[in-house]
């Protein structure tokens, strides 16, 4: 890279990781991979997933990428154009009804696009070349993995595997699996506010090859507002040409996948927190469509 002349933090990126650099008067996004919890080709597997979806959703340009080298202390390095717009969830409470459904129904056919892109098995990706690690969990050994932590009651538990069971059956229906975003909600999103065009869909950190319906339900798990819930699902099926109560069903049992493993760090953070209170409100009232107020 040449000199930077300015780098600072980027508002809503991983905290310490993700900045807005400027050289030459050209501004860049610079992702630095220094948590143990990046693989050592975190950086190259981001590069591959945006070289693969960049014309199908929009996505920033790779300027430059650098794998980490543990043993000299270096950690990876992408480096993507900066790409404009603003955050969808700082912008969808500005709108109204009409202009809700505008921007739902064009996230649901993000989520569609990305379900339309085929992989052969579902797992995590391991490499630059997109190679896939098996993974492809079970709902009921997933809640049994998850129960101690959770640390509920055994009624509540038992609300939890009931509808883990009727998840999986629905799940067990699809037969296929595509390339999942894993984090697609608002807040990785960036719009242009006059025509409410995505401009951006960002930050693949948890990419990997699973349920085609698992990014419908992150969009749908907690903005339920009509106009944009409806609209999201509305932009997916017509895409997929699905039936939208088959489709919000089996959103919502993909999306179990993620709740149950937020639940059970509801320490973490805030978003932990009111995940574990929508899986608390499932569990209880045995409903995937549940909500806790």
């Amino acid at each position: 890279m040449d000199p930077l002349t300015s780098l600072q933090p980027l508002e809503g990126g991983w905290s310490g990781e993700t900045f807005l650099a400027e050289v030459a008067g050209e501004r860049s996004v610079v992702r630095v991979f220094a948590s143990a919890r990046h693989s050592r080709q975190a950086a190259e597997i981001q590069e591959a997933l945006l070289r693969l979806v960049r014309g199908l959703v929009p996505v920033p340009a790779v300027r430059e990428v650098r794998r980490a080298e543990p043993d000299a202390d270096v950690p990876g390095l992408l480096v993507t154009e900066f790409l404009d717009g603003v955050r969808a969830d700082l912008l969808l409470p500005t709108l109204d009804d009409d202009g809700q459904a505008r921007l739902g129904e064009r996230l649901g056919r993000v989520a569609g696009t990305l379900a339309g892109m085929p992989q052969l098995t579902g797992g995590l990706f391991a490499d630059a070349t997109l190679r896939v690690d098996p993974f492809d969990p079970d709902l009921d050994a997933w809640v049994a993995d998850h129960a101690e932590r959770l640390d509920w009651s055994d009624d509540d538990l038992a609300g939890l595997r009931a509808v883990a069971d009727t998840a999986q059956d629905l799940l067990d229906q699809v037969g296929r699996v595509s390339l999942v975003h894993s984090d697609l909600n608002p807040k990785n999103v960036l719009v242009e506010p006059s025509t409410l065009e995505v401009t951006g869909v960002l930050d693949w950190e948890y990419a990997h090859a699973g349920s085609p319906y698992a990014d419908l339900g992150n969009l749908l798990r907690f903005d339920r507002r009509p106009a944009y819930a409806d609209a999201v699902l509305r932009g997916y099926a017509d895409l997929r040409g699905d039936d939208p109560a088959t489709a919000l069903d089996r959103a919502r049992s993909a999306d179990l996948v993620a709740l149950v493993d937020l639940a059970a760090r509801r320490a973490a953070n805030p978003v932990a927190a009111r995940a574990h209170d929508r899986l608390l409100a499932i569990a209880r009232s045995r409903d995937l469509h549940a909500t806790d107020g």
